[in-house]
């Protein structure tokens, strides 16, 4: 063979189609492209436009575009306003645990996701509601996604959560939707509802069988948390746990006027619990945890097991002037301790429930005259600047007896 000799000649960069041949001989190996960076900010307003850069200056329209945009670390800011889609939010990305996606309102304005015109405002009676269509938020196998500060009403579901995980809702207000305010379901581990104000839903389509405030509900998944929430004037249960069979933590919340029909609906079916703390068809066992929580005015129970034979543990809860029973736990093997009943028309029922330190076991009866405040004004009214619901001596014993809640 020949060799060629002599000096070196320059070539010409190989074109696109001689690059590509190149690769298919495993001659060059072909670099892709680097990726496009997520954007780390987006604005959304009412008056903005889906071409547009997503500045202050040159905000979106929509909060969809917004989420198809967006990518791990991008914080989408909305603009004071009413937003009123025809196609709700679906938000099927995640972001990571180290730059999770967050949507928020813009500083301090008021931002309202008014579901009305979405279908399912209602759906008939006895109709159903698919999948897709539930929930003004519509968020599924996703994770690393941020919540903050949106009110959410008149949708079929306010925020629907289905196999999430790491989602973070804080100081969301969901009122008045056609279904619970706030469902997560499926595989769904590692969410935390803080600070939630929920209140006013209901279910025109089953007569008002299932909209609760809060539902974490026919599912699994650990490490779900809920704290600081108010759920009151729901037509079905303030928080629900029906089927969700691995352990809730729900603590610093109030559950109030649940399970009055209020809209007149035939054939009334709302079951009126503060919190229900599991129950099915069977009833699975879950190791749910109540703490620190207080039910009050509600049509039927204050807490409840709802059938739920786990080991559930109610530490430190107040159950005042509920229609039935204050902590009815007689099919479980729970743990009760230091809880306050007052007023209720059964104070406890207890079954094979153990435990210490309750009102029950301190003295038989107790009253009004036993409290510090029954004055329930500011526990109900405005919260804190920083979402948390205000501090007072409300159903706190008048003698400081180490029992109930503290809010």
């Amino acid at each position: 063979m020949t060799v060629p000799t002599g000096p070196r000649t320059s070539h010409p960069l190989p074109t696109a189609a001689a690059t590509l041949a190149l690769a298919v001989l495993g001659v060059l190996a072909v670099v892709p492209a680097p990726a496009t960076a997520a954007p780390a900010e987006l604005v959304v307003a009412t008056n903005g436009n889906d071409s547009a850069a997503g500045t202050v200056a040159a905000p979106l329209r929509t909060i969809q575009r917004a989420v198809d945009l967006a990518g791990p670390g991008t914080r989408i800011l909305i603009r004071g306003g009413t937003y009123a889609p025809t196609g709700n939010v679906q938000i099927t990305k995640s972001g990571t645990a180290t730059a999770p996606i967050t949507v928020s309102r813009y500083g301090s304005e008021r931002v309202l996701l008014d579901g009305e015109q979405l279908p399912g405002t209602p759906a008939p009676v006895g109709g159903s509601l698919p999948n897709a269509q539930r929930g003004v938020l519509h968020i599924e196998k996703a994770g690393h996604w941020t919540i903050v500060g949106l009110e959410i009403a008149n949708g079929p579901y306010g925020v629907y959560c289905r196999d999430c995980h790491h989602v973070v809702f804080d100081r969301l207000v969901t009122r008045d939707n056609y279904e619970s305010g706030l469902q997560i379901q499926g595989a769904s581990n590692d969410n935390q509802v803080l600070n939630l104000d929920s209140y006013g839903n209901r279910d025109p389509r089953k007569n008002g069988e299932s909209a609760d405030g809060l539902a974490i509900k026919e599912g699994s998944g650990t490490g779900n948390v809920v704290r600081g929430a108010r759920l009151w004037n729901n037509v079905d249960d303030g928080f629900d746990a029906w089927l969700f069979t691995s352990p809730i933590r729900v603590e610093n919340s109030v559950a109030w006027g649940n399970g009055v029909n209020r809209w007149g609906f035939p054939d009334f079916a709302g079951d009126g619990n503060g919190f229900k703390m599991g129950g099915g068809d069977p009833d699975p066992p879950a190791a749910h945890v109540i703490r620190n929580s207080i039910a009050f005015a509600n049509a039927t129970g204050g807490f409840v097991d709802n059938g739920n034979p786990g080991a559930l543990v109610f530490d430190r809860n107040t159950a005042y002037r509920n229609g039935g029973t204050g902590f009815n736990v007689s099919r479980s093997k729970s743990t009760v301790t230091r809880n306050l009943s007052v007023r209720n028309k059964t104070a406890v029922s207890l079954g094979s429930a153990t435990g210490s330190g309750n009102s029950w076991n301190i003295k038989s009866s107790w009253g009004d005259a036993d409290l510090a405040s029954t004055d329930s004004s500011v526990i109900t009214g405005p919260r804190t600047p920083e979402g948390a619901i205000r501090s007072s001596n409300f159903l706190r014993p008048a003698a400081g007896t180490d029992l109930g809640a503290r809010i």
